[in-house]
């Protein structure tokens, strides 16, 4: 799969209209004609792309993704400097997710047709009707902007070198609360939803009325008995979340200047930057397989059946 994909990236980037020779040097009438056929044939682009992508795919095995047209610097290094914002920045927009669409969907669930019910159908249906990106322009109007409670663009100031451990984390935090609410609002709608569809299921099945006949208590019932029941659709939700994270996040890092991966892979395309682009739809693909590997193995962690089947 990861092979199919960085093939299929290969030739989509080549097949766009330009030319990374005449990005870097422009009109500049000091570079001639035969630096940038040098220029071309030091990144091999005067070969066929078929060509390209072998060399590419030789260099790969050996965990070489080549250096940068633009700053001829290393990308894996220009890669592994802007990764742990994007993982800081997903792990927690995937907790606030799981631990606020999660219980919103259980009291749904327990309370069908409540105001509570009804308030979150709702917002559910807001949520999956308003564009993200537009949400996340609103929230750096407003809160940003107009009353100037959060910052709205960037990881850490420049003041954060004077501040102690504490003052650095909570400086984070603050600069966190606008991107995660922006790439966390279209998760929680969803998640939410079938949450609750999944305890509406489950909640009809016979062993839960056994369970309710035995004298066990609502809380062990719903905990217990439904919960654990309605946890697989759950975590196949959870394998298709990560991979709309991955993507959102060269949108939100983008418009909130957040010094990730995805901002790095959009600067990388407005510069034709070849070497930068495959590293970071490879590694980006690897992150998005890797989340649906660990959440099929969370099946058979989640629902015990699935490991004798696999026994058989």
């Amino acid at each position: 799969m990861l092979l199919g994909i960085s093939l299929i990236l290969f030739l989509v980037m080549h097949l766009a209209p330009g030319d990374p020779a005449s990005i870097k040097y422009g009109l500049n009438p000091e570079v001639s004609g035969s630096a940038r056929a040098v220029f071309r044939e030091m990144y091999d682009l005067d070969k066929p792309v078929m060509t390209q992508y072998a060399l590419w795919l030789k260099r790969i095995v050996t965990f070489d993704f080549g250096r940068s047209m633009v700053d001829d610097q290393s990308v894996i290094l220009k890669i592994g400097s802007r990764l742990p914002a994007t993982i800081l920045l997903q792990v927690v927009s995937l907790f606030v997710i799981f631990s606020i669409a999660v219980p919103i969907g259980i009291i749904s669930a327990i309370r069908r047709n409540s105001l509570f019910d009804k308030v979150c159908t709702i917002l559910v249906f807001v949520g999956y009707a308003m564009p993200t990106f537009w949400l996340a322009l609103l929230l750096i109007l407003f809160f940003g902007v107009k009353l100037q409670w959060l910052p709205v663009s960037g990881m850490s100031p420049w003041y954060t070198d004077y501040l102690d451990f504490f003052g650095k984390s909570k400086d984070l935090l603050w600069h966190l609360v606008l991107p995660v609410t922006a790439t966390a609002f279209g998760g929680l709608a969803s998640l939410s939803r079938y949450s609750r569809s999944s305890m509406i299921e489950v909640m009809r099945e016979n062993y839960v009325l056994t369970a309710r006949a035995k004298g066990l208590t609502e809380r062990r019932v719903v905990l217990v008995h439904i919960l654990r029941n309605a946890l697989l659709p759950i975590v196949t939700i959870m394998g298709l979340t990560l991979p709309a994270l991955i993507s959102g996040s060269f949108i939100f890092e983008t418009i909130f200047a957040w010094p990730g991966m995805g901002r790095l892979g959009y600067e990388s395309i407005m510069n034709y930057d070849y070497p930068v682009v495959m590293g970071v739809g490879v590694i980006a693909s690897f992150l998005t397989l890797l989340g649906i590997f660990i959440s099929d193995i969370l099946y058979a962690v989640v629902d015990p059946r699935i490991r004798l089947e696999g026994k058989r």
